[in-house]
């Protein structure tokens, strides 16, 4: 994507355009490290100590022990891993998921719900956000697996995954604990968060989400040896999953993490976030002067309630008589991309997680996406105002 088109670009949530020069860089070194991480000769050992160097550098980014860390394919299966790992140890049992994850995890509970898993959803409330008290009451002594995201997709709620994850770890404690896992793709990169004293026993990454290639994934597992993997091959990666590793995909994500993890490493991050607070509070208030906008969920009107709950790249807005796929169009014809909602669900009509927050129908037809970007400017959002607002009145 070059630089004129990505000042339209406002479908971060879906995937990020390319930070060319990381992936440029990251090319160039993987050049001198093509071979095999698993051979032992030196071309191969040169590609080990990459790859390994690559997961040093996001656990001294993350704050966390480098032998939690372990590379995968994507947001999607290292989601799977924990998830199926439970295949390897149990016939049946509960397995507890949040109505509002993505269809990772949702389509692949579908799967395990077939295969004699008893799987029991959690509503949000009308914000969009799972209380803790919502999970904690539905635990019960076969409970095997939670799954609760960190960030939302579609709404940008932010849920309180360490805080549950204390809580489930609270009630259980004299019992078998629950594997507590976390969707954190739109997280990383996107809101500060801890993973070195946290009770959340896995975490999924995903690079296209932060300006990284596609086609490598990170999942952090706090316990390791707690993990059996369903899928098998090689033993790559500590066993947790086989494959030849993707060398190039690992160096480039590793230097995405540095550049755009939000922590106090990276004071301009923090003030990239800051700023992205103003901006969105700025485009929902500008938003909400036209007459038939309705922000989703209205409590976003509020900027103190919006900064503290939901993540400032991502907005939910619904536009009464204007379908989402027309609105998707008609800005696309001005130049402006954005979005119904995940790319992966794009062709689906339903929409389960406004539906889970009991957004009345009418509003789900006509609710769109937009999301945003460490390089999106206030003058891209106002740009992106006045072309929702030009769509607007030519409708309404």
């Amino acid at each position: 994507m070059n630089k004129i088109d990505s000042h339209h670009y406002f479908d971060w949530a879906a995937t990020a355009p390319f930070d060319t020069t990381i992936l440029e860089e990251s090319l160039q070194e993987s050049f001198n490290t093509w071979g095999n991480p698993s051979s032992i000769y030196k071309i191969g050992t040169s590609a080990k100590v990459a790859l390994n160097d690559a997961r040093e550098q996001i656990a001294k980014t993350l704050n966390v022990n480098s032998n939690s860390l372990f590379f995968t394919s994507g947001g999607t299966e290292s989601d799977h891993i924990p998830l199926l790992s439970i295949l390897s140890r149990y016939t049946t049992g509960t397995i507890l998921v949040s109505s509002i994850e993505h269809s990772a995890i949702l389509a692949q509970c579908e799967v395990l719900k077939r295969k004699g898993f008893n799987v029991v959803k959690i509503k949000p409330d009308a914000n969009g956000i799972i209380q803790v008290q919502s999970v904690l009451e539905k635990i019960t002594d076969d409970t095997l697996f939670i799954t609760v995201m960190a960030v939302n997709n579609e709404t940008g709620a932010i849920q309180p995954v360490e805080k549950i994850a204390k809580e489930v770890f609270e009630l259980t404690k004299q019992k078998r604990k629950p594997f507590f896992h976390v969707d954190g793709v739109q997280a990383l990169g996107k809101i500060p968060f801890n993973l070195s004293e946290t009770f959340i026993d896995s975490m999924a990454f995903s690079s296209h989400k932060i300006c990284g290639p596609r086609g490598i994934g990170l999942l952090y597992l706090k316990s390791p040896e707690k993990i059996e993997s369903f899928l098998v091959g090689g033993g790559q990666e500590k066993n947790i999953r086989s494959g030849t590793e993707n060398v190039f995909g690992a160096i480039a994500f590793s230097k995405c993490i540095k550049k755009f993890a939000i922590n106090s490493q990276n004071e301009n991050t923090q003030e990239r976030f800051v700023a992205q607070q103003n901006y969105t509070n700025a485009f929902i208030q500008k938003l909400s002067t036209l007459k038939n906008c309705h922000i989703i969920p209205k409590n976003r009107l509020d900027e103190k309630f919006s900064n503290e709950h939901f993540s400032p790249w991502v907005l939910q807005a619904a536009f009464e008589k204007i379908p989402g796929q027309v609105m998707v169009r008609a800005l696309d014809e001005k130049g402006f991309s954005i979005s119904t909602g995940s790319a992966c669900s794009s062709k689906k009509k339903s929409r389960p997680i406004l539906e889970a927050m009991n957004v009345p129908p009418n509003l789900q037809e006509v609710a769109v996406r937009f999301s945003f970007g460490h390089s999106t400017t206030l003058k891209d959002m106002d740009e992106l105002f006045l072309a929702v607002k030009e769509v607007c009145d030519l409708f309404c």
